[in-house]
Formats: C-alpha cells, structure tokens, sequence
C-alpha cells in the first residue's frame, strides 16, 4: 500500500536549517552532499534542500510506492499532470506530479 514516507523542505542554508531541526526537535540529520541534509528514522522523514534548481516552491510530499512506472502510470490516468520524470538520485527513484489542484508530490521507490 502507498503511504506518505517523506517531506522535503525547500530551505535558503543548509547549515542553519539542519542546526534549527535538530535544536528544535532533537532530530538526527544526516548530510547527503553539500546542499542536502535529512533524517533517517525510518518513519516519516523530513529532507531539507538547499539546492535552489532541484529545490521546490513548497513543501514536497513524498508518496512511497512498490511499483515507480505503475504509480506514474495511475497518477496520469487519475488526471495528474507528470512535471519531473522518474529520475535516479541517492537512495532510490521517484517522479514529481501535480495534482489536480496543482499541489506538487512524489512517488518514490526506495532501493
């Protein structure tokens, strides 16, 4: 079954962000690379992502499904609008949708 897995933040720092979460909450964050920092609980995560051209404009739901092509598949027969391909990054695959109301989310497959 599909759940929600994951929040990606758009943030301006990574330093200061990954700083405040941990603060905060007493998160554990973890950097991947210079401009991206997450947590890995194995829950819901909450990735940050400093990166201004792979950053979005708003928080990104992220949807954890078995099949990647299946979930692109049913998100455009269901009347979603793909706005990022499957793409490959550290940790797994995923594409980027809008939905009918134009809120952006992720299907991702971990592995």
């Amino acid at each position: 079954m599909a759940r929600l897995n994951y929040v990606e933040l758009p943030v301006r720092e990574i330093a200061a962000s990954k700083a405040f979460y941990e603060q905060a909450f007493g998160w554990s964050m973890t950097a991947f690379g210079p401009t991206y920092a997450a947590t890995s609980s194995g829950d819901t995560d909450i990735g940050l992502q400093a990166d201004a051209k792979e950053a979005t404009k708003a928080p990104l739901p992220v949807i954890e499904v078995e099949d990647l092509e299946a979930a692109q598949a049913a998100v455009e027969q269901a009347g979603g609008s793909i706005v990022r391909p499957i793409f490959a990054f550290p940790g797994g695959r995923r594409f980027h949708f809008l939905d009918p109301s134009g809120n952006e989310l992720a299907a991702v497959k971990s592995g």
